[in-house]
């Protein structure tokens, strides 16, 4: 089968598409024809060496695909071959072929299409396990969302949207802020132009952020622990400045605010009940039209190498999505 491969953590640039064999579904995992595959940052820090994990190369990247099950493992019982499924998986998704644990797979409700498929447990499944799980969102709370336009922020957008939150979007560059916009945000700071804590206090009226969902890092993340409201949750979701911040421990304890932590995939490998049941309710809310993954383009899967630059370079909104069938 066809399959894109990294052989060495030396980033998309060395990217190869080739032939491997087709792999085989252990006893619970499902073997799926892959038809479509999302690109994430994650993927690509992963094969830049960047990310917490190093799989053993070569290894096949991709860790969101949709398709159809052909074979599954003797101690599955919730898939059978024919079903449309998505995925989730730490590599394989760009291939042909690629297996999953049943655990990390969720069934498709009729009329969603593979390439919105492949791209909401990663983006919404953190989304909704901040927002909902980990910081108990409620009705009316302030939520500032950094990295807004890229998948996982603008999914919070969306999803914070759905939960009813008054929404404020921090993006990097002013051409993102029509499209938070029609995602939820009710505000838009571009807080490399603008000051992020006289802006957050204007909004606010001084009052602060219930949530933080911090997707940056760095001084973005500091400047966030400023501009808590007292009782509030700041969580940092990942570090795509390429800083890990450091913030005085005064500033949470003046406030009682907490500091919470998401790692998703973590949560997933200890309560994959839990993720179930997670993943078949965002699917029904993408069925119901409750949540709307954007798609910045469709691209075939020896661009899958494109596809990563272009997530490292920030110029995506949402996900790209690799057509495989």
């Amino acid at each position: 089968m066809k399959a894109v491969l990294c052989n060495s953590f030396t980033g998309p640039a060395d990217l190869r598409l080739g032939e491997i064999d087709a792999p085989r579904p252990a006893g619970d995992e499902i073997l799926i024809d892959v038809h479509a595959a999302s690109v994430s940052f994650m993927d690509q820090l992963l094969v830049s060496g960047l990310y917490q994990m190093r799989p053993p190369t070569p290894f096949v990247p991709g860790t969101e695909a949709s398709g159809v099950v052909v074979a599954v493992g003797d101690k599955v019982t919730m898939f059978a071959p024919g079903d449309r499924v998505a995925c989730s998986a730490w590599t394989g998704g760009y291939a042909e072929r690629m297996i999953a644990k049943e655990s990390k797979s969720v069934r498709l409700p009729d009329g969603v299409a593979f390439e919105a498929a492949a791209t909401v447990l990663h983006n919404y499944g953190t989304a909704y396990y901040a927002l909902a799980e980990r910081a108990r969102a409620q009705r009316g709370e302030t939520l500032l969302v950094t990295g807004a336009a890229g998948g996982v922020g603008l999914a919070a957008v969306d999803l914070g949207r759905h939960l009813g939150l008054r929404v404020i979007a921090g993006v990097g560059s002013d051409d993102k802020a029509a499209l938070v916009r029609r995602y939820g945000a009710g505000d838009v700071i571009n807080y490399r132009s603008e000051d992020l804590r006289n802006r957050i206090k204007s909004i606010t009226s001084g009052d602060g952020i219930d949530i933080g969902f911090d997707n940056v890092g760095g001084a973005i993340f500091e400047q966030i622990a400023r501009s808590m409201k007292w009782g509030g949750r700041l969580m940092p979701i990942g570090f795509t400045s390429g800083e890990i911040p450091q913030i005085p421990m005064n500033l949470p304890l003046l406030k009682n605010y907490a500091i919470i932590g998401v790692f998703v995939g973590a949560w997933a490998e200890k309560f994959s009940a839990e993720a179930a049941r997670v993943n078949d309710t965002l699917m029904q809310l993408l069925a119901d039209g409750k949540i709307r993954p954007h798609i910045d383009r469709v691209l075939p899967l020896e661009e899958a190498g494109d596809a990563m630059r272009a997530v490292a370079n920030r110029t995506v909104h949402g996900r790209i999505v690799l057509k495989i069938r």
